[in-house]
């Protein structure tokens, strides 16, 4: 493959023939073999790990007398930590590079989420939940500004749907095994099912950044896989890709008013993780004893938006379409939301509004970072999408327990979940006020 056919000067976009664009493909899939794979298992490890709390809940909470206040502050507290800490770790993976700086977000991270099965009081379960944060902030913002190091605009909707896949697999598989580990290990002597949870879902976090530590690479110019050829292709398309942001310094992306858009769109969709941490208990109350339905049920939503995701990712890479790919699961999932305290009584409509809610949620979510990282580079984009996906995190922590003192307070979920519907719908239609110009490529 010659370098010089298929890349042209690094920062300008060379005329690409039908072969050169079959080799460039099949150069861009073996990068995302090699690094999607990887990142993918990560981010699905991550997502059991900060939301596996909403199962081990069912046996928690009985055991140490956990209000439902209790649980939803100690839920959402994980993202308070998680909030101040995300810009500087984003700093700290350009500054020590994204190999060693994945590998310690996963094995502290996974570290802390096996200590959980020690708690005892709400205060030591706040504390361990905010560490918990503290470790894994960075992990996700780190790999939205990774990717942008490794694949232009116009390659990155397939590649980030694809990698965040990873948050309704986790869901699935935490879902699945969340409710086997609590049904086997319900008679265990040694520790009680959900401190087991605990242990059995936060060790593979350890294992896979041990692994990282040798797998990754920091940049394409240091990937010992790649022939300088390639890297040359690789490199000259990313830096053509950043010519055309409108963003290119840290000061200007804190103080553009399109960053804060962002922002704020991001918040209003990460308000739907509320729903993760209710809705086994959800669906136990409307009549589902048994733990692995549950997670059957908990499950299916999350089954139906990875078939979304892919399909949207595509359709959005080829139409170059960002905007209405993000408000229309968006909208879908507020109705969704609005339409479960109607079906508290019936596990069925409750399961079918659930698809919605939670399968609309998780597919908006994916396609929504098409947009911050069509807009931001350099630093830019090591600091802007931090703060962008920094502050959205506190939904996670304003979720909970909102959400939580409204359930105490009315002895029901209603409340919650028609705010949350309201929340979602203002920031899917929000996504319209962004220039098409601007992300549209």
């Amino acid at each position: 493959m010659n370098a010089s056919t298929l890349a042209g000067q690094p920062g300008q976009q060379p005329p690409i023939s039908a072969q050169s664009a079959q080799a460039e493909d099949r150069l861009y899939a073996r990068v995302t073999r090699r690094l999607i794979t990887f990142l993918f298992i990560g981010y699905v490890f991550a997502f059991i790990d900060r939301t596996n709390v909403g199962f081990a809940k069912l046996g928690m909470q009985a055991d140490l007398g956990f209000s439902e206040a209790v649980f939803g502050l100690g839920a959402g507290i994980f993202f308070v930590s998680y909030f101040l800490l995300e810009v500087p770790s984003n700093m700290m993976l350009a500054r020590f590079g994204a190999r060693r700086w994945i590998a310690r977000i996963l094995i502290t991270w996974g570290l802390l989420s096996v200590a959980t099965l020690l708690v005892k009081t709400p205060t030591q379960f706040y504390i361990v939940r905010f560490l918990l944060g503290a470790a894994e902030a960075g992990f996700f913002p780190g790999v939205m500004l990774y990717l942008t190091q490794w694949y232009p605009a116009q390659r990155r909707g397939r590649v980030i749907t694809l990698f965040m896949a990873a948050i309704p697999v986790g869901s699935i598989l935490g879902g699945i095994v969340s409710g086997w580990i609590l049904s086997h290990f319900a008679n265990s002597t040694l520790l009680a099912g959900w401190q087991w949870l605990f242990l059995l879902e936060g060790a593979p976090a350890v294992i896979m950044g041990v692994i990282a530590l040798w797998y990754l690479d920091d940049s394409i110019a240091k990937a010992s896989w790649l022939s300088d050829a390639e890297k040359q292709v690789l490199q000259s398309h990313v830096a053509a890709d950043q010519q055309q942001t409108v963003t290119h310094n840290v000061g200007q992306a804190m103080r553009s008013p399109l960053v804060w858009l962002l922002a704020v769109i991001n918040f209003t969709f990460l308000a739907g993780v509320t729903l993760v941490f209710w809705m086994p208990s959800m669906l136990r109350e409307a009549g589902v004893k048994d733990t692995m339905q549950i997670g059957w049920m908990v499950a299916a939503p999350y089954a139906l938006a990875v078939v979304g995701m892919l399909v949207l990712g595509r359709t959005s890479d080829r139409w170059r379409e960002r905007r209405w790919h993000t408000v229309v699961p968006g909208l879908v999932c507020a109705l969704g939301l609005a339409a479960m305290p109607s079906a508290m009584g019936n596990p069925t409509l409750l399961l079918l509004a659930s698809l919605a809610a939670l399968g609309g949620n998780v597919v908006g979510n994916a396609l929504y970072w098409n947009l911050p990282t069509a807009v931001l580079s350099g630093a830019a984009a090591a600091v802007g999408i931090a703060f962008i996906n920094a502050f959205g995190q506190m939904a996670g922590f304003l979720g909970p327990t909102v959400f939580g003192k409204l359930f105490a307070m009315t002895g029901s979920p209603a409340a919650g979940l028609y705010l949350l519907s309201g929340v979602i719908a203002l920031g899917s239609l929000s996504v319209l006020l962004i220039s098409r110009r601007l992300v549209d490529r």
